[in-house]
């Protein structure tokens, strides 16, 4: 074979395995595409926070089915993976542990309050993941972790404004 047709053939045989390499990841990201993306969380729905668990788990299946009825979110569908904690917090980090480990879920949001809350926060940090908490009265005030974000209509100091009516209409009261 002279030199020509030697570098003709190694350049057809570079451009077919480029062409099935590419063709191969291509259709591996478009499989991960049509993926839904997981939102795992645990959730108070029995014991003392159920009550408000339950709503709160209704508000994220009414986000969920909204947004997967427009295209979804980046155009992937939303999967919730919950887990009952049953107000109690030391199943939480367990939940917490699966959702990750087992679930594989992309984004981990918390359940209803401070007290299913705190638990987590280990278990998310030593996994180094985003974590989306909702009503944790200063959840993050010991762990100062940066990656976690708190959905509280509260203001930044929440300890203060929870309380501030409280002590307003304490102090106007005349025993």
């Amino acid at each position: 074979m002279n030199k020509f047709n030697w570098v003709r053939w190694c350049t057809a045989i570079t451009v077919v395995t480029c062409t099935l390499i590419l063709s191969t990841a291509s259709n591996t990201r478009r499989a991960e595409a049509d993926d839904p993306i997981k939102i795992g969380f645990s959730m108070a729905l029995t014991g003392g926070l159920a009550g408000a668990g339950k709503a709160a788990l209704l508000s994220m299946q009414i986000w969920a089915e909204d947004i997967n009825s427009t295209g979804g979110l980046l155009g992937r569908q939303v999967e919730l993976i919950y887990y009952d904690d049953q107000t109690n917090p030391s199943l939480v980090p367990g939940i917490y542990t699966k959702l990750i480990n087992i679930d594989r879920v992309d984004l981990l949001v918390s359940g209803y309050g401070t007290a299913t809350i705190v638990p987590a926060m280990p278990i998310v940090m030593n996994y180094n993941r985003l974590f989306l908490t909702l009503f944790a009265l200063a959840g993050n005030e010991e762990f100062q972790y940066d990656r976690y974000f708190q959905i509280m209509p509260a203001g930044p100091n929440p300890r203060v404004a929870w309380s501030k009516g409280f002590f307003e209409i304490a102090m106007q009261q005349d025993p």
